[in-house]
């Protein structure tokens, strides 16, 4: 089985075995046709990605040369065609792990939405063990300032739908440590922020909760000029009045039944 991958370094492996796909315009090539889905990307897309505003006066011809490696390595598993004004993948029998995750994540969101919290849990981490280190980093600079947002935004979304679920199954105590990390690296991301007040909260830290969100404050205010948002304010206030049905983003909410 041939397994593509970018959740990390690009590269390619069949049947266990690294396959060799050159430098890094040839994975940057890879990785940009299997994240544009077996849609088209056209040859100035390419060219961006590879050299940015100043590309070769040769670029076709080494995109070509790009592309022709390419097919090497990866047929029959996987086709690039060639469709004016530009190049798609056709995927016949090959996993690729960006795929793999958005399935993963989205049977967990549907577990969750069913109440199913530890089914949820389980797909959002088998989602996040695919992620096997700095994402993109063997491609060239113009590629991972384009797509690097976007996948980092994936990940942290399907990070806190895993805390959450964890939060529902009443793991505050074990999710403290993890929160406290995440909030300290990402300080302007509320949700994470409303989530460490509740593990708090619920670890009967109810000073420690409410420091939390008085720093988030300081620091909205500060770094971007805002106040605090709806669930935010809202959770806040409900450890102020010791609400205890807290659970999660702000939100009172009847207890709910452990699965075990």
């Amino acid at each position: 089985m041939m397994k593509v991958y970018i959740l990390g370094p690009v590269g390619v492996s069949r049947s266990g075995h690294e396959v060799a796909l050159g430098g890094s315009k040839s994975r940057t090539v890879l990785a940009t046709l299997m994240l544009a889905g077996g849609r088209l990307v056209p040859d100035a897309q390419l060219s961006e990605l590879l050299w940015g505003w100043h590309p070769p006066t040769t670029e076709n011809a080494q995109i070509y040369t790009y592309v022709s490696r390419l097919r090497k390595r990866l047929s029959p598993e996987i086709d690039i065609v060639r469709q004016p004004p530009g190049y798609l993948v056709r995927v016949k029998s090959a996993e690729f792990d960006f795929e793999i995750f958005e399935r993963a994540a989205r049977l967990g969101q549907e577990q969750m939405s069913l109440g199913r919290y530890c089914n949820a849990a389980r797909y959002f981490q088998s989602a996040l063990e695919l992620w096997t280190g700095p994402t993109l980093a063997n491609v060239t600079e113009f590629l991972a300032s384009t797509e690097l947002p976007r996948l980092d935004e994936a990940r942290m979304a399907t990070l806190e739908s895993r805390i959450e679920a964890d939060l529902r199954l009443g793991r505050h105590l074990r999710l403290v440590s993890e929160l406290t990390g995440l909030v300290a690296q990402h300080p302007t991301r509320e949700r994470l922020r409303v989530q460490l007040m509740i593990a708090l909260y619920h670890s009967d830290r109810q000073c420690d909760a409410l420091t939390v969100f008085h720093d988030g404050r300081r620091v909205l205010s500060e770094e971007l000029g805002i106040d605090p948002g709806a669930a935010l304010a809202s959770t806040y206030q409900a450890i102020l009045r010791g609400e205890p049905s807290l659970l999660t983003e702000g939100e009172l909410r009847p207890r709910i039944r452990v699965e075990r």
